[in-house]
């Protein structure tokens, strides 16, 4: 079940550039995300919740509540296992 007030923040070193890449500099990996996943990240560097990302994405983009929240929790789990998101 998706948690509405989810809130996780990236770490403040993790980079990203225009094009999508992500760069960890505590592992030296880097990984490439499209333009929403890069604009998503940017929001939670900025302390966004889900809720906030939500309205803005759906605000933005053509996509179902249901398929944007699917795919948030996702991701947001993607970021977590690639430890890009700073411990709770």
């Amino acid at each position: 079940m998706c948690n509405n007030f989810r809130i996780m923040k990236i770490k403040n070193n993790i980079a990203v550039s225009a094009s999508g890449l992500v760069y960890n500099p505590d592992t030296g990996e880097s990984f490439t995300v499209n333009p929403m996943g890069a604009e998503i990240i940017g929001y939670l560097k900025e302390g966004e919740g889900q809720k906030a990302i939500e309205s803005k994405v759906l605000e933005k983009y053509n996509i179902e509540r249901s398929s944007f929240e699917k795919d948030f929790e996702d991701f947001t789990a993607l970021l977590q296992s690639y430890s890009l998101v700073e411990d709770e």
